[in-house]
């Protein structure tokens, strides 16, 4: 029991948890704010035809045979303020309470270099040996990452 409590207590699940919490009322309140005020939009662009904006499959007026793009375009626009929403309510304000604990998150990658033998390229730029074929790595390949012309693996093949 000691073990799943601290488990929880461990920050990355509680902001894990945080985080689902917020996407799900969110999401109530973006889908609602697109069935209510975007949808409506949407559908008007179509004119004078009663249904929504697509086009119709089968019989006039028949829903099971509408193809309804106004459908699909509200939940385009739904995805993208819910992403605008988290983005800016969550990912933001998380960055800057994590730079100011010193921690790095949504940054960019470290510096890689790539092996020239097999040519995987996220080794650290201070190796010294490739971690995908074992090969030693020359120091100008470590220290600068350019390739440079030495025996290993793929020499002797």
């Amino acid at each position: 029991m000691r073990g799943f409590r601290n488990f929880l207590a461990r920050g990355d699940v509680v902001v894990a948890a945080v985080g689902l919490v917020v996407a799900l009322a969110l999401s109530g309140l973006i889908k609602t704010f697109t069935t209510a005020i975007i949808s409506p939009l949407v559908n008007r662009a179509q004119g004078n035809h009663p249904i929504a904006l697509g086009v119709q499959l089968g019989s006039a007026g028949s829903t099971s045979t509408f193809l309804d793009v106004g459908a699909f375009v509200s939940a385009v626009v739904y995805f993208l303020v819910f992403m605008a929403v988290v983005y800016f309510a969550v990912i933001i304000p998380y960055k800057h309470v994590q730079a100011r604990r010193g921690v790095s998150v949504f940054g960019e990658p470290a510096p890689a270099t790539t092996c020239p033998y097999c040519l995987s390229g996220t080794l650290p730029l201070a190796a010294t040996k490739c971690r995908y074929c074992g090969s030693d790595l020359p120091p100008q390949a470590a220290a600068t990452g350019a390739p440079a012309a030495t025996s290993g693996p793929a020499a002797s093949s």
